[in-house]
């Protein structure tokens, strides 16, 4: 998952709105605090085991202790660890992937034994699943004695949701073995190498073997693991004790482990040592340091000194907001603090701006009631001058409070936003004449608290909040589909439904081409968004790699399998136009850059997508007053080892000018353009 600064945003909404209501003068401001929905990771004592009867029992005799029934907990840290599933379930899962080491096995399906997890008032995540009586997963010989045997079902109990298909797991739901939220603990510097946790296994006799230990090598069911005889039946496996505690328990709990996804706790520490340990990890693991020039030694000497010299909260919070700013990077942010956003950024005028493609910045909405609408300027009303300065270099030298940005084509937007935002009170000259005929006009504007100028503003926040992120239609007159998609971040199992349906009703139709708008989205699975792009390809492309850093090696390594678009169940054949823009973010990006290959769909817009295509979802810091911190960790490369969409974003094959029309809402010429080019392809 790729949270962007919209996510910031929406950290930060609820406690403006509060603010708002709150505070009518700019005395007496509220204490008013981020609330966050990441519970304090939680521990289960470790079960203790029954010891095994001296007498190797078969199945069906009488045994009070073989296993029957596991219960435990899923501790979790991640803020986005829930944002998606609605259908959260366990399940003994088969791990033949990890003994073979494919990371492309298929859990079969007659294998998957699911169980149910609920949310508990403490916000902690409790399961169980009951073991079948024979299970039915894959068999491995796995004992090293040179001789063919039966083998045994290695199992491991691992959270997962359905997305795709029916209530089990098909190949897009996912392959290989869990690396987190599973009973195993897993190596992410070594290809997630099983290293310790519980495993169930099941022999079907008391004539197979298992292993006992690692042996030399380290690595768990290789050519020299020590090896002993298993008893028949449901065993459990504490793969943490040397030699594996091998035992039967009818109730086992077993906790699962958060793995990877886990988040890099910090709050606990001061001041000081939270931002060294933050800047110690950020700077070794994030992906871009040559590519945008990063000096991080430069970064320390200007922000160490003011660390030291934090005193309270707000200090903290200040000097980790400037630090993040300091790297163009669109996927860097931390939580908002509502009350200096107020004190820096509450003032308004009542004013919305649009930049034109010629220079111009124009009105386009005033609010009523409001200093702007008292001034007595109106809708198309041209803004030349703002605070003694020509508009364009006005613009220029905002700095966003959203940023920082991976491209200038993200930036640039979000200065116009900005520039209306002042402290409250705060007086600005501006000159702007109106549409009609009358001459340009000079007044002084008194800022005034106001956050509705601002949701206005952001694209993000105007769309009908009763709206699905997926809704099609034919386009009246044309008899082209039309699908907006306006989230890679929802419930994945409705959103793959929507667009299954979606795409069904073009094909049972014959729609002749679909126009795919992904104008305002900002972001989500990248995972989803490629499964979504295999319904336009008869066949597999292999896009790019990531990389990440391996603390181990001290180098950027490749992970072992490429991002692929794999052929889904239906296809569509017609052509395709894909409208984009700088609000078209990370996992957006990267399903307009799939669709684009080949030549499979028309890119158009007035400008390509924002640039910020990093990994972050092993980047996530919890800092001390509960600031949430994040920052990429993983960079994507093309086949030919160029670093992939961040910077410079998913490029345009149409450029669609903005216009004073199009800034006014009274035409879309974007998707106008887009019309014309696929009418054009479809005679």
């Amino acid at each position: 998952m790729r949270p962007t600064q919209t996510w910031w945003i929406l950290c930060l909404i609820s406690a403006l709105m509060l603010l708002v209501l709150a505070c009518s003068t700019l005395s007496g401001l509220p204490q008013a605090s981020l609330e966050t929905e990441t519970p304090t990771p939680t521990s289960t004592p470790a079960p203790t085991p029954t010891s095994l009867p001296p007498i190797a029992i078969q199945p069906g005799q009488t045994n009070p202790n073989e296993p029957v029934y596991i219960t435990g907990k899923i501790p979790y840290t991640s803020p986005f660890f829930l944002n998606t599933i609605s259908e959260p379930f366990v399940m003994l899962e088969d791990e033949a992937g990890f003994v073979r080491r494919d990371p492309l096995f298929q859990f079969p399906l007659s294998s998957q034994q699911l169980g149910p997890v609920e949310v508990q008032q403490d916000k902690t995540l409790t399961y169980d699943v009951a073991l079948p009586s024979v299970p039915q997963g894959t068999f491995v010989d796995v004992d090293n004695n040179g001789k063919p045997n039966t083998g045994v079902q290695v199992l491991a109990v691992a959270y997962w949701s359905n997305t795709w298909g029916g209530p089990f797991l098909e190949r897009r739901d996912g392959t290989g073995w869990s690396a987190a939220y599973t009973s195993t603990i897993t190596d992410p510097e070594n290809k997630d190498e099983i290293t310790g946790g519980t495993l169930v296994v099941w022999a079907p006799d008391n004539q197979q073997g298992f292993p006992t230990g690692f042996g030399a090598d380290g690595k768990l069911f290789t050519a020299d693991d020590p090896t002993a005889p298993i008893p028949a039946g449901y065993n459990i496996v504490d793969l943490n004790q040397t030699p594996f505690k091998i035992y039967k328990d009818a109730r086992p709990e077993i906790t699962l482990n958060e793995g990877e996804g886990a988040l890099n706790d910090y709050s606990k520490m001061s001041y000081t040592e939270a931002f060294e340990a933050l800047f110690s990890k950020a700077s070794r693991e994030y992906p871009f340091t040559t590519e945008k020039g990063i000096n991080w030694h430069a970064l320390h000497d200007q922000f160490a000194p003011r660390i030291a010299k934090a005193r309270n909260q707000t200090d903290f919070y200040q000097v980790i907001h400037d630090f993040s700013l300091s790297i163009p990077d669109e996927h860097i942010g931390v939580t908002p603090d509502p009350e200096i956003f107020f004190k820096e950024q509450a003032g308004s005028f009542g004013l919305i701006l649009a930049e034109l493609s010629d220079g111009r910045v124009i009105v386009t909405q005033v609010l009523a009631n409001t200093p702007g609408e008292q001034a007595g300027i109106k809708v198309g009303a041209e803004i030349t001058r703002w605070n003694n300065q020509p508009i364009g270099q006005a613009i220029g030298l905002v700095v966003p409070y959203f940023s920082p940005y991976s491209s200038e084509q993200a930036r640039r937007p979000d200065q116009v936003v900005f520039l209306t935002r002042v402290p409250p009170n705060t007086r600005v000259p501006i000159t702007f004449k109106n549409p009609d005929p009358s001459q340009p006009k000079e007044v002084t504007l008194t800022a005034t608290p106001d956050y509705n100028s601002l949701f206005k503003a952001l694209p993000g926040f105007n769309q009908d909040k009763l709206a699905l992120p997926i809704e099609s239609k034919v386009l009246e007159g044309t008899g082209l589909g039309y699908i907006q998609i306006t989230s890679f971040n929802d419930d994945f199992n409705l959103l793959a439904r929507l667009w299954e349906r979606a795409i069904k009703n073009a094909i049972d139709n014959k729609v002749p081409g679909l126009v795919i708008d992904l104008r305002t989205n900002g972001g989500g699975s990248s995972d989803l968004a490629m499964d979504f792009a295999g319904y336009f390809f008869d066949e597999a492309i292999n896009l790019y790699r990531n990389m990440y850093y391996n603390e181990k090696s001290g180098q950027f390594e490749y992970t072992d399998t490429p991002v692929r678009v794999e052929p889904a169940p239906m296809l569509y054949h017609g052509p395709i136009a894909v409208l984009v823009g700088p609000d078209c973010v990370s996992a957006c990006e990267g399903f307009a850059y799939a669709l684009k290959q080949g030549g499979r769909s028309i890119i158009v817009g007035s400008f390509p997508t924002a640039g910020a295509y990093g990994e972050v979802g092993k980047g996530q810091y919890k800092l001390p007053g509960d600031l949430d911190f994040q920052i990429p960790t993983g960079k994507s490369l093309t086949p030919d080892g160029k670093v992939l969409i961040e910077g410079v974003g998913v490029p345009l094959d149409i450029t669609v000018p903005v216009t004073e029309a199009s800034a006014l809402g009274t035409e879309d010429a974007v998707l106008n353009a887009a019309i014309q080019a696929l009418q054009a392809k479809i005679k």
